[in-house]
Order: structure tokens, then sequence, then C-alpha cells
């Protein structure tokens, strides 16, 4: 299993875990939209890295997006939690800026 793989999978639940965490169980965090932004940012550039073609990528990055949403949606059922439009903004920014930056780098 290459270690791109290994690392998405460990961030994946990562992400995962912190944003379905009880709002009690965690300290107020700073920044939440860019900790959204920088997280589905990294699971992209590692799902980019992990695909050579851009029809399998694409797949991955449309899981990220529909991950995210999953996750949005979980919220509404943990306590202090609920769903946040803004969250799903910064996730897909996240997602597609680092789609364009790795697009771009290819291109040189």
């Amino acid at each position: 299993m290459p270690w791109e793989l290994i690392v998405f999978l460990a961030a994946g639940i990562a992400v995962a875990l912190g944003c379905l965490l009880p709002a009690g169980w965690i300290p107020p965090l700073p920044h939440d939209k860019l900790l959204h932004f920088l997280a589905f940012a990294g699971l992209s550039a590692l799902a980019l890295r992990i695909e050579a073609h851009w029809a399998a990528r694409t797949l991955w990055l449309l899981g990220l997006l529909l991950a995210g949403l999953a996750i949005e949606l979980l919220q509404k059922l943990v306590p202090g939690r609920s769903f946040c439009w803004r969250d799903m903004g910064a996730n897909t920014a996240g997602i597609a800026a680092t789609t364009l930056v790795f697009g771009l780098l290819q291109a040189l």
C-alpha cells in the first residue's frame, strides 16, 4: 500500500472524528473555516498523488466532497454540532484550490 494512501486514510479518519466529536469535548477552535479548508486541501493533495489519471482523480475528489457533506449531515446528530453551509464552502474551496494548483503545476 503506497504511503500516500496510508496517510490519506489516517488523515481522513482524523478529520471525520474531529468533526464529529461533541462540541463540549473540544476547546473552541479559532479559524474554524480555515481548518476545514486546510483539512480538505490536504486530503485532496494526497488523493491527487494517489491516482495518476484525471478520471480517477475526479472520482476521489467527488468522494471527498460527498464525505464533507456526509460529515456535515451527521453533525446534526452530535450534541452541540449542526450542519453548516460555510463549512461545506470551506471544504469545497480547499478541494478546488488544491486541484487548481495541482493542475497548474502539472502544466509547467
